[in-house]
């Protein structure tokens, strides 16, 4: 079975994406992740992203979030659950399932973010979290008019 692709019959014709070949790589292997939470990423205008978490049962307090190395972690972290409903005026009774269908697990989902894609927002609301994002790209990587004017500072005509 291969392993490896080989990338160089692009680099004749590609110039200075050689870090793409890198990135591939590293997505074929990447570590199996769980499907739990589900999310969704959706994209809000040409360059702006956003994605949505069911993380219901977790508070705002439950949950990092961190960006660093063109990546984004988030953490959801859930205490011990003593099977003591937090809400119960009486004594703080014990919850006693039926069935318990809604998952409250630890959860650590990554995402590899494409260059100048930084982290804008989040927000919680309706149990769902949504993560803005919002690729920046610099000026001086931005298209610009070349004019030809027939003089050259490299060379005297």
């Amino acid at each position: 079975m291969r392993t490896s692709t080989d990338f160089s019959p692009l680099y004749r014709s590609f110039i200075g994406f050689d870090h793409l070949a890198g990135l591939i790589d590293k997505a074929s292997q990447t570590e199996k992740q769980s499907s739990y939470p589900p999310y969704n990423v959706e994209l809000l205008a040409e360059d702006k992203y956003r994605i949505t978490m069911a993380v219901a049962g977790f508070s705002e307090q439950d949950i990092d979030i961190e960006s660093k190395d063109n990546s984004l972690i988030i953490i959801g972290t859930k205490a011990v659950s003593t099977g003591v409903d937090k809400n119960s005026q009486e004594n703080k009774t014990p919850r006693k399932f039926l069935h318990q269908g809604i998952a409250e697990r630890n959860f650590e989902r990554k995402f590899q973010l494409g260059e100048h894609v930084k982290v804008i927002g989040a927000f919680m609301k309706d149990g769902l979290l949504h993560v803005d994002l919002q690729r920046e790209i610099p000026e001086a990587l931005k298209p610009r008019k070349i004019a030809i004017n027939g003089k050259s500072l490299l060379h005297e005509n």
